[in-house]
């Protein structure tokens, strides 16, 4: 897939290192930027005769007007670089976040999300909610230890023959087609027909080295290890600074419960992860 449309998600709060890696990002992808600046609100507090407190609504427009000025700071800051962009803002309660996040993301080809949106732990949550399980929209995001960069040259390919890792690889294309080498990795993997096949790997392999990808089949053996610390081992071990994998939730992301490996994946990883769904 050609990456031409980016949302990035900023919190109102805190976006500077989020947004040069947007400006950075669609920079080296030639893509144009959707800045979503996001407020979360409370829910109305209701007093006596089931009036809306006076106090609620003074601090929602507090919360409005920051919202607005900080969206004048961005589009100023956005105006200084050679990007294509809009910014849009959005004061929205908890409950609907997610609803407003999906209506965006169906005109985006991926959702980045930096680390200072993923470390509020609220906006996370909807952001995934929203992009990644309500549309058929992509994420990449990052709670790694250091801002992302434009472009990897280093990439793990999680693979299972599953859909979601295959939408994952396709959805991806333009990224790896950009690194130098991709480690197709596969943890006990079977080797049967109509699971992954007599040579695990190889068909996928085959599939991307014919879209100029430099791929390495890798087939790690998880010695009793979960398979999402095996991952995230054999990604350090590569020297890879970008995870590209399948994201499974059981059956939904709901009370925020998801696939295990998915949500370990997010919470654990020091590494971007590109996740499809």
């Amino acid at each position: 897939m050609t990456i031409r449309t980016v949302l990035s998600i900023l919190g109102v709060n805190q976006f500077e290192e989020d947004l040069k890696t947007a400006i950075d990002f669609c920079g080296a992808q030639g893509a144009h930027l959707n800045a979503l600046v996001i407020a979360l609100g409370a829910s109305p507090i209701i007093g006596d005769y089931n009036a809306i407190s006076p106090v609620w609504i003074e601090e929602r427009q507090r919360e409005i007007n920051a919202l607005s000025h900080k969206t004048e700071e961005i589009k100023e800051i956005l105006g200084r670089s050679d990007i294509s962009y809009e910014v849009q803002d959005v004061y929205t309660e908890f409950a609907l976040a997610d609803e407003d996040i999906a209506e965006r993301a169906l005109y985006a080809d991926v959702v980045l999300i930096g680390r200072q949106a993923a470390r509020d732990e609220e906006l996370r949550k909807r952001i995934i909610d929203g992009a990644l399980f309500r549309t058929p929209t992509p994420i990449l995001i990052n709670r790694g230890t250091r801002a992302m960069n434009s472009s990897s040259r280093s990439v793990l390919l999680a693979w299972d023959s599953s859909d979601e890792a295959s939408r994952a690889a396709r959805q991806s294309l333009d990224l790896l087609k950009q690194a130098d080498t991709v480690y197709v990795t596969m943890v006990d993997p079977v080797a049967r027909a109509g699971v992954n096949g007599e040579e695990p790997g190889a068909d996928i392999a085959a599939y991307l080295a014919r879209h100029g990808v430099k791929v390495q089949v890798d087939r790690v053996a998880s010695g009793g290890q979960p398979a999402d610390e095996v991952l995230r081992q054999h990604a350090v071990d590569v020297s890879a600074d970008l995870i590209v994998m399948g994201a499974y939730n059981h059956p939904r992301w709901q009370q925020t419960i998801f696939g295990g490996v998915t949500r370990s994946m997010i919470e654990e990883s020091k590494m971007p992860i590109f996740m499809a769904h």
